[in-house]
């Protein structure tokens, strides 16, 4: 699976495109750079659903995560900048 962010770095929330076409049950998990894990989302994508909007992040503290999503064994990993 192909991941795509619109910019790496976020402040509040995060909207990434992964490259599904067909209805699927997508995970999404938002590590900190010691592995920790800080926030995760599951969603059923719809028939041509490709962007996802993931609110909810301002409570994090800024700093360096990486964003891993997982499509059954299919998994995609970014590094993300959190910032004020």
């Amino acid at each position: 699976m192909q991941l795509k962010v619109k910019s790496s770095v976020f402040i509040d929330r995060l909207i990434f495109e992964v490259d599904q076409t067909e209805p699927c049950l997508l995970q999404a998990v938002l590590k900190d750079d010691a592995g920790c894990v800080c926030s995760a989302m599951q969603t059923e994508l719809v028939h041509d659903q490709r962007v996802l909007n993931w609110n909810g992040l301002n409570d994090l503290p800024y700093g360096v995560y990486y964003l891993e999503v997982k499509n059954g064994d299919d998994e995609s990993r970014l590094r993300l900048v959190k910032r004020v």
